[in-house]
């Protein structure tokens, strides 16, 4: 018998008790539990990105949302500052009307004293030039008589 007789019922031996320890069987049971263990890691990672996908979705509408309330504060401001330049407007020019009615009004007055103390000062010199008048051309109780209804004539019309 020769090396390649026995090579050969080494070789049948040797897959013969592969076969009997079922190597080929669990060989196939890792690949499959590697497979199965590969496919779940793809749909963990699908998974994983779809939560990702629906993160970044919920992200990208809170922004838009932040944004547009954003533009609404801007907005309301902007309202708001116009609104209030208005209304400081108006109580400025309904200031500067009052304090020019007030100076209006002042200036009035003191035209109105003005001419009071102008025409008090024209009575007191009449009075005293006519008193002087009628002191040199009427003597006696008549001057004094004419000098007393003048001084009360003329009192009652300034009153």
């Amino acid at each position: 018998m020769d090396a390649t007789f026995w090579a050969t019922v080494a070789l049948v031996l040797f897959f013969a008790l592969i076969v009997w320890l079922k190597v080929p069987g669990k060989m196939s049971s890792a690949l499959d539990d590697r497979a199965e263990g590969i496919r779940n890691e793809l749909d963990e990672a699908r998974r994983l990105r779809e939560e990702a996908q629906a993160l970044l979705a919920e992200y990208q509408r809170k922004h838009r949302e932040a944004e547009e309330e954003a533009e609404g504060i801007v907005a309301e401001a902007r309202r708001e500052a116009e609104l209030l330049t208005k209304q400081t407007e108006e109580a400025l020019n309904e200031l500067v009307e009052r304090r020019t009615a007030l100076a209006e009004t002042k200036i009035s007055l003191a035209e109105n004293q003005a001419m009071a103390e102008v025409r008090a000062m024209a009575a007191d010199v009449a009075i005293a030039a006519a008193t002087e008048i009628l002191s040199k051309k009427v003597s006696g109780k008549v001057a004094d008589k004419l000098i007393a209804d003048s001084i009360d004539d003329v009192s009652t019309r300034l009153n």
